[in-house]
């Protein structure tokens, strides 16, 4: 592991907690942590940044979807069969990373995003409308779309480049099976908790894990995300779409930094 300040530590552990807060709240905290890590180690390869960044938050979100399904009702069936369908996705997208161009990427996924806020913004009603009781609908056309997309389709995209993983989960269950932003976000994270396990066993399995310094910031990307976890259960659906989008704003702004500026 390369040398480390106290300094260091105390600000990777300051982005680890804000970054499992945000996750808990509506996905994305990877925006926080993996420029973090890459600043903290100028020298660090890419792949062991999104490595290590997977072994982080895989902690953070386990316990935010822990916290999430003793509180809140969540689909434990439907997500489970996500949440495995995402983790063998999500290795199979490591395993592709390093064949595919993030430049060739980023612009689609910026358009993307843009289209998700456009959305959101105008529909002001969009995930709030819903409620935990809303009956979901179970036909198999509608099930199999919604496991492609957010079982395949995201968790192949998490295991090959993840910016907005928890934003993508939430924007298709809402959108596909009618879910309230609340109640999709509590099942996002049990998806989650598999695409950060597939990817982790391929960053892993190649050595491309900070190991001591994960388990460090982990406790601290715990810690976030449980305080994320109950304040989106205890503000609603109304306080998880404000950050959707304030998220979605950031993540258009650092893929364009990215893609034109850096």
């Amino acid at each position: 592991m390369p040398e480390i300040t106290v300094t260091t530590i105390v600000v990777l552990c300051v982005a680890a907690a804000l970054a499992g807060w945000v996750d808990a709240v509506v996905g994305g905290g990877g925006l926080l942590q993996i420029p973090a890590l890459l600043i903290a180690f100028p020298q660090l390869a890419p792949a062991t940044a999104l490595g290590t960044n997977k072994a982080v938050a895989v902690a953070g979100t386990s316990v935010a979807a822990v916290t999430y399904a003793r509180r809140h009702p969540v689909d434990v069936r439907l997500a489970l069969r996500l949440g495995g369908l995402a983790l063998l996705a999500s290795a199979g997208g490591a395993l592709f990373a390093s064949a595919v161009s993030a430049e060739f990427l980023r612009p689609m996924i910026m358009v993307l995003l843009l289209a998700v806020a456009a959305f959101v913004v105008l529909r002001p009603n969009f995930g709030t409308q819903y409620v935990a009781g809303d009956p979901i609908p179970t036909t198999r056309r509608r099930m199999a779309l919604v496991l492609l997309v957010a079982g395949v389709g995201i968790g192949f995209y998490d295991g090959l480049l993840g910016p907005g993983t928890g934003t993508f989960l939430i924007i298709a269950l809402v959108g596909l099976l009618h879910l309230s932003m609340l109640t999709a976000s509590a099942t996002a994270k049990v998806v989650n908790v598999g695409t950060n396990l597939g990817a982790l066993v391929v960053f892993g399995s190649q050595g491309m894990v900070l190991w001591k310094l994960a388990l460090g910031m982990a406790a601290f990307n715990m810690l976030g995300g449980w305080i994320g976890a109950h304040m989106a259960i205890r503000r609603g659906s109304g306080f998880i779409r404000v950050v959707l989008l304030v998220v979605v704003t950031v993540l258009v702004g650092r893929l364009a930094w990215d893609q034109w500026l850096a």
